[in-house]
C-alpha cells in the first residue's frame, strides 16, 4: 500500500527527463524523487520498439527494487510509446504517468496552423503517435521532424553552440520560415531550446509535454490522497555509473548549462 512519503520515480533514456523533473519539482517541491537515466543505452529513439520496451520494463523493475514508489513518471516519449501499456498492466497499484508530444496544445493555440513535431524515429512511427496525429491533421498542417543525432549531442552536455546549431540547420532547413510552432516531442530537446529557437527564429513558438505531465502527476497524486508536503528529497542515478553524468544532470536541472557547447 503506497504512502505519501513514498518516492516518485522519474525515468528517461538518459538526461532528457531532467527537463520533466524540473516541472515536477516546481509543481510539487515537497516530494521525494528518484531519477534514473539510462545513458548507457541512449539513445532509445533509433532502437527497435521491442528493445525499447524491454529496456523500459527492466528500468521499472530496478526502480521498484530501489525505493518504495507511489508513482512512476516515464519522462521519455519513446519509452512511453513503447511500454506504458505494459507498465500499467504489470503494476496496477502504481500510478504510471506517460508523456506524449504536446500536439493538442499546439493545435489549440494555432488552429489551422503549421505545426512541426520534432521527435525520435520510434516516437514518430508508433501507433500511439499516429492516433494522436490523426486527431489534428485535418485542421492543421503537421510536419514530422525526426532529429537523429541530437540526443547524442545533448547526452554529451552540448545544449548549444556551433555543432548543435549546424545539426539543427541541416535537419530543419526546409522548414525554416514555414512553421508557426514546433512541438518538442523528446524530453531531451527542451534542454536545447535556446539553440532550436535560434535556428528556427524567435517567431516560432516551442511547446513540450513537460508541464502537462507534471500537472497530471500532481492531479493523480491528489486524487489518490498521496500528495506529500514535506521537505523534499532528490536522488539522481544513471546507468553509466559515471560521476560526470550525475554532475551534468545536476547542472542541467539547475539551468547551469544554458546554450553550452562549441
Amino acid at each position: 500500500m503506497a504512502t505519501k512519503t513514498d518516492y516518485i520515480a522519474v525515468f528517461d533514456s538518459g538526461l532528457g527527463g531532467i527537463s520533466v523533473l524540473r516541472h515536477l519539482r516546481q509543481q510539487m517541491p515537497g516530494e521525494r524523487y528518484l531519477y534514473f537515466g539510462d545513458s548507457a543505452n541512449a539513445p532509445y529513439g533509433s532502437r527497435p520498439t521491442a528493445e525499447v520496451r524491454a529496456l523500459t520494463l527492466a528500468a521499472a523493475e530496478r526502480l521498484m527494487a530501489r525505493k518504495p514508489l507511489k508513482a512512476l513518471v516515464l519522462a521519455c516519449n519513446t519509452a512511453t510509446a513503447a511500454a506504458v501499456k505494459e507498465l500499467r498492466r504489470n503494476y496496477p497499484d502504481l500510478i504510471v504517468i506517460g508523456i506524449e508530444p504536446a500536439l493538442k496544445v499546439a493545435a489549440d493555440h494555432f488552429p489551422g496552423g503549421r505545426i512541426g513535431v520534432m521527435a525520435t524515429e520510434v516516437t514518430l512511427r508508433e501507433e500511439k503517435f499516429d492516433a494522436l496525429l490523426h486527431r489534428f491533421d485535418e485542421s492543421c498542417t503537421v510536419t514530422k521532424l525526426p532529429m537523429p543525432g541530437l540526443v547524442q549531442l545533448i547526452e554529451r552536455g552540448k545544449t548549444g553552440g556551433e555543432e548543435i546549431e549546424a545539426l539543427l540547420r541541416s535537419r530543419l532547413e526546409s522548414c525554416i520560415g514555414n512553421l508557426d510552432t514546433v512541438v518538442l516531442g523528446c524530453t531531451h530537446y527542451p534542454l536545447a531550446a535556446e539553440a532550436i529557437s535560434k535556428v528556427l527564429g524567435e517567431g516560432v513558438v516551442l511547446l513540450d509535454g513537460g508541464p502537462g505531465t507534471a500537472r497530471e502527476t500532481r492531479r493523480r497524486l491528489e486524487k489518490a490522497g498521496l500528495l506529500e508536503q514535506g521537505g523534499g528529497e532528490l536522488i539522481l542515478e544513471n546507468s553509466r555509473e559515471d560521476p560526470e553524468m550525475i554532475r551534468l544532470a545536476y547542472e542541467l536541472l539547475n539551468g547551469e548549462r544554458q546554450n553550452h557547447g562549441k
